[in-house]
């Protein structure tokens, strides 16, 4: 078998069994698109968010705080705080990344995604063969049905006279229930969650940051404390 053929074959196998798990993610990507709508986005607005940004809590977390009013760039430094739990996803994988050329780093880093970085490990504990090629084919499949449920729920949102009155309102904060709950991945994770929450908890308590720079906040220390954990 040919480094081509290999590699194709790694692709399918990773977009094939993502799919159980894409499923799940496309239940939460309904509910993103009802509410992006319901914050003034188009469905073209949804997509291209989705994908360019390709990350569920970071995306939701963004749109609920810009619909707040925090302003756009507050919204994006609080969706990417979210998301900084990804540079020690990629940084567990690295040895996938060692010696390709910098397109494919990229566009591995932009695949890599808590559901299939987890699909990827648990094959590997097996003995199975999970490589550049499977996180990025797993990627692909997750992205492909993220796009279609969020794009979805844009296009129907818009479609319904008032979407508040059939109770959409409470779609933002179970979307990111369903996603905290598909983060959680053991004990280990209790520590930093709980020290994201105390500083989210006491920022808001003390009155001087408002609920944007307190989730930063939040973020920030809880991603530091796991990195910190990780490098022990």
């Amino acid at each position: 078998m040919t480094n081509a053929q290999e590699a194709r074959s790694e692709f399918l196998s990773g977009a094939g069994r993502i799919l159980p798990l894409a499923a799940g993610a496309g239940v939460y990507g309904l509910a993103f698109g009802l509410l992006a709508a319901q914050a003034g986005m188009d469905g073209l607005q949804v997509g291209i968010m989705g994908s360019a940004v390709f990350a569920g809590a970071s995306q939701i977390v963004a749109v609920e705080r810009f619909a707040a009013g925090a302003g756009a760039l507050i919204a994006i430094i609080a969706g990417l705080v979210l998301n900084l739990r990804l540079l020690l996803i990629t940084a567990s994988i690295r040895d996938i990344f060692a010696g390709r050329p910098f397109w494919q780093i990229a566009l591995g880093a932009h695949a890599a995604t808590d559901e299939n970085w987890a699909l990827m490990m648990a094959r590997r504990a097996s003995g199975q063969k999970a490589g550049y090629w499977f996180l990025v084919g797993s990627g692909a499949s997750l992205m492909a049905v993220w796009l279609i449920a969020t794009i979805s729920g844009a296009l129907i949102a818009a479609a319904l006279p008032e979407p508040r009155a059939l109770g959409m309102d409470f779609a933002f904060t179970a979307a990111f229930i369903a996603i905290a709950r598909s983060l959680w991945t053991g004990r280990r994770d209790l520590l930093p969650w709980t020290v994201s929450f105390a500083v989210v908890a006491l920022s808001l308590w003390s009155g001087v940051f408002d609920k944007s720079w307190a989730l930063i906040l939040g973020g920030v220390s809880g991603a530091a404390l796991a990195g910190f954990r990780r490098d022990e």
